[in-house]
């Protein structure tokens, strides 16, 4: 077995030398190369409202700390999503409104359309449908040879999701984790998606065939699936087409970045600490408890964006009306005050649902049900099957500051 390095193995040198008042976390290198922890660290330590004056995305302050997050995220009226929930200012004539983006009563009339989805009388219909597709994945893994984790697993799981959750035309269901990854990626010069008006091209063909799925579920009888149900809801079916597709980016990104990077890094850190898979394996009852260290220790969104509506004062900083603050969930995830030993992946620790990776407040995470049960009932079939998989080389992070994830997984199943 190749031993990948755990989180805290990695130093960022240039975190512990550059001038705090330089100190920029939100480089997108940092979250590739996995070098940012030692960043969060000293921030948290030594300044953990943290304003940074020059970035690619402007100044911005940085919220370090789990109470200060907590403080920021339950309070809606001071801290607005309405001008957006990433650190980058998406420019306004790609501006998309979606439900995440605004406040009562408006927020609360469309999350309550599309929330039946993952009730639980949907949750568990679902459950059944979950096991049968996981199976069937496990089933078709290469044997003694070495595949990507998160192509041949975490994508495939969660893109099939995604497809019953929308009642989208199965065959096409990679269309999906297409555009999420689109949708997610700040544009960049040398990158795939290059410029804004490459990402809005190619949404529109986002916007077009669901527009078509659309005006097929208006006509027909409402039926419990995401579109059907925004197509039959009074707060939702005369959406213009940019709020449209700003709601269709929310679901998509939502249902898709979040679990199937959980889903990869749980099989990295039970290779990373054995120990802890073999209590998962002597042990299966603590699956549950093992599902949220895994969202906890993944934190797959790094960040929530929130703009002051009004002076404030936050972690004894004074916030000004019209900052940018940005909730570092990926920090708080690790503050050892509220956490102990928060930097070790622990699965059977006190308090294991206590951490910040589905947000709080009025924007906390709508599919988090969702997202335990597909990882609940992965490591049930797989510990069920007694297949044990090793990782055989280095996972490829991708660099954003906001989806905290991968493109690649090396993986072998052990003989």
């Amino acid at each position: 077995m190749i031993m990948t390095k755990r989180s805290e193995d990695y130093r960022a040198e240039d975190s512990c030398v550059i001038p705090l008042s330089k100190l920029d976390v939100s480089e997108g290198k940092r979250f590739q190369d996995d070098s940012m922890w030692t960043c969060f660290e000293r921030l948290r330590k030594e300044d953990p409202v943290h304003y940074c004056q020059d970035s690619a995305h402007g100044p911005y302050w940085s919220v370090t700390k789990y109470r200060d997050i907590v403080a920021v995220d339950t309070n809606h009226k001071a801290f607005s999503s309405e001008e957006g929930v990433t650190i980058v200012d998406v420019p306004g004539e790609h501006w998309t409104p979606s439900f995440i983006k605004m406040g009562p009563p408006k927020h609360a009339e469309q999350r309550n359309t599309v929330s039946p989805i993952v009730g639980p009388e949907s949750l568990t219909k679902l459950d059944g449908l979950i096991r049968s597709r996981v199976r069937a994945i496990l089933a078709g893994l290469p044997r003694n040879e070495t595949f990507n984790w998160v192509d041949m697993v975490s994508i495939e799981l969660t893109t099939q999701m995604l497809a019953t959750l929308f009642d989208f035309p199965f065959e096409d269901r990679r269309l999906l984790t297409y555009w999420s990854d689109v949708a997610v990626a700040a544009p960049k010069a040398g990158h795939a998606i290059d410029s804004w008006e490459k990402r809005s091209t190619i949404l529109s063909e986002c916007l077009d065939y669901f527009t078509r799925l659309w005006n097929e579920r208006i006509k027909a009888e409402p039926r419990l699936d995401l579109l059907s149900l925004m197509a039959h809801s009074p707060a939702t079916r005369r959406m213009g087409p940019s709020e449209f597709l700003g709601n269709l980016i929310l679901l998509i990104v939502g249902g898709n970045d979040t679990t199937r990077n959980s889903i990869t890094g749980g099989l990295l850190f039970m290779n990373q600490y054995p120990s802890e898979l073999r209590k998962l394996i002597d042990n299966p009852k603590l699956i549950s408890s093992a599902v949220s260290e895994i969202i906890r220790y993944q934190t797959p969104i790094a960040h929530m964006r929130r703009t002051a509506a009004i002076d404030s004062i936050v972690g004894g900083k004074q916030i000004r009306k019209g900052d940018k603050l940005v909730m570092w969930y990926i920090s708080g995830n690790r503050d050892e005050e509220i956490i102990e030993n928060a930097n070790n992946f622990v699965i059977d620790r006190k308090n294991v649902r206590q951490h910040l990776s589905f947000g709080f407040g009025i924007h906390r995470c709508l599919g988090r049900h969702l997202a335990e049960l597909q990882l609940r009932v992965l490591w049930e079939e797989i510990l069920s099957a007694e297949l044990w998989f090793e990782v055989v080389g280095e996972p490829e992070r991708i660099a954003s500051n906001f989806v905290h994830g991968y493109s690649a997984l090396p993986v072998r199943i052990a003989a």
